[in-house]
């Protein structure tokens, strides 16, 4: 079976890997002929549009994204072709933030108030309705911290309005949150559903940092945490992994914003779980049964931003797991992510232990915080 891609970045690198033991070949369409998926298959190097009349995606059986802003129009083109996995309408609602809140609110999943902005009496209107602080954002194209200005008194309203005013914005209430978590569910064609354990992330600047699994919250917690991501793949009739991302706010959760496709906050469960979240994403996108999803034991994922430490002082730590991206470096980029696996807390904190010296002082200091708070 071959199966299309379109996006060619470490994501699509990663479904690859969990593809080719299982027989599956690839093609992958990205804009960049140096796309670091390109290895693993034969790549496509053409932008969007492009990718409706491509002989070589026509000729796969299923095609997915590892990128979420492939635009709807395009996937639907597609799936008239070859079935498109997740759907159009997935990344249709997940494009747009005014779009994706109006969504999660017909079910009834909890959020942070809100408001579109399209003017600056807009923005003055939305500010005195929800107050500040508040976060404004680009309704479209923002991703890892990107498009969007946090407001914290009225002085940053101008600056934030200069810079952001050009687009259809929305205005986010700032959430004042303990602490910030994702959950990650597959669902095959039959409605059949596997949750991955909540796992407790952290961000810095936008772009995550480290994700611990399973998390340390209650199980009522984490029940509330699968009923809403199973309400939202159910409404979408969703094929593939899905990734919610919450806040903890006073033993409470609000939705963030959920990404149809593989995620960053789920790298841990290639070690981690028994099944991967790319190894089920397929299993699911091929109508094959799903894999178990429970961990192996404890694991923390660290993300590598805008440069890697040397590989050998890395190996050395025990417990440890490299991927290296294969891409160029420069600042804010994702150039790999490294997972601890341990089978007890006390075991995984001797691995971070390890590994500190070997971050930045910023990334140290969160994962310090972070195993103090493990349990």
């Amino acid at each position: 079976m071959k199966i299309g891609v379109l996006g060619g970045g470490q994501l699509a690198q990663m479904i690859a890997r969990a593809g080719l033991p299982m027989g599956l070949e690839f093609v992958f369409l990205d804009p960049a002929s140096d796309a670091c998926a390109g290895r693993y298959g034969h790549l496509v190097v053409a932008d969007w549009k492009a990718a409706v009349d491509d002989p070589v995606l026509a000729a796969c059986d299923r095609i997915t994204c590892d990128f979420e802003n492939v635009p709807a129009a395009t996937l639907e083109a597609l799936g008239r072709k070859v079935p498109v996995r997740p759907g159009p309408r997935a990344f249709e609602a997940a494009q747009d933030r005014l779009g994706e809140k109006e969504l999660l609110a017909s079910i009834g999943v909890p959020l942070p108030p809100h408001a579109a902005v399209s003017t600056r009496p807009d923005l003055l209107a939305a500010v005195e309705r929800i107050g500040l602080p508040a976060v404004l954002k680009t309704r479209r194209l923002g991703y890892d911290g990107k498009g969007q200005r946090v407001l914290r008194d009225v002085e940053d309203l101008e600056p934030a309005w200069a810079a952001l005013g050009g687009h259809e914005l929305i205005l986010e209430g700032f959430v004042d949150y303990q602490h910030e978590c994702a959950i990650t569910v597959v669902r095959a064609a039959s409605g059949e559903l596997r949750f991955y354990p909540l796992s407790w992330t952290v961000h810095d600047e936008g772009i995550l940092s480290l994700a611990i699994a399973p998390a340390p919250v209650s199980s009522a917690l984490e029940q509330s945490a699968r009923s809403h991501v199973q309400a939202l793949v159910e409404v979408l009739d969703y094929v593939g992994c899905l990734t919610l991302e919450l806040f903890v706010k006073d033993g409470e959760l609000l939705a963030n914003e959920f990404a149809p496709r593989v995620h960053n906050s789920a790298h841990w469960t290639i070690e981690g779980s028994r099944t991967s979240q790319f190894e089920n994403h397929l299993r699911a996108l091929c109508d094959w049964p799903l894999g178990e999803t429970g961990p192996r034991g404890h694991s923390l994922m660290i993300n590598w931003i805008g440069s890697l430490p040397r590989v050998d002082r890395l190996l050395s730590v025990p417990g440890l797991a490299l991927h290296d991206y294969g891409k160029a470096a420069r600042p804010g980029r994702k150039l790999g992510h490294a997972t601890l696996s341990a089978e007890s807390v006390s075991e995984l904190r001797r691995s971070a232990d390890a590994v500190k010296p070997l971050l930045d002082p910023q990334t140290a200091s969160l994962l310090s915080t972070e195993m103090a708070g493990l349990v």
